[in-house]
C-alpha cells in the first residue's frame, strides 16, 4: 500500500472522526478508501449505462409505438422465452 498525506477541511475532518467514533471504521484510512471504492463502482456504473446508450443510439431509430403496442411487444418476448 502506498502512503500519502492529504489536507482536509475542518468539517471534513471531523465527519471522517465521526465515522471512525461511530465504529463503522477503525480508522481514517478506512474512511477514505471506502469512498474512493464508492466513487470507482459508481463510475464503472456510469460508463456501462452510457454504453448502453451509445449501443441503443447506434442501433438506429424504430418505429414509434403507443405504451400498449410496447406492453404487448414484450408480453411475446417473455413468452417466447419460456
Amino acid at each position: 500500500m502506498s502512503r500519502h498525506t492529504i489536507t482536509l477541511t475542518h468539517p471534513n475532518n471531523e465527519w471522517l472522526k465521526q465515522q471512525v467514533a461511530k465504529e463503522d471504521f477503525t480508522c481514517k484510512s478506512e474512511v477514505i478508501n471506502c469512498l474512493i471504492e464508492q466513487a470507482r463502482d459508481r463510475d464503472a456504473y456510469y460508463d456501462f449505462v452510457q454504453m448502453k446508450i451509445d449501443r441503443g443510439v447506434e442501433s438506429g431509430i424504430v418505429e414509434k409505438q403507443s405504451k400498449e403496442e410496447m406492453l404487448e411487444e414484450f408480453k411475446k418476448r417473455i413468452q417466447n422465452l419460456y
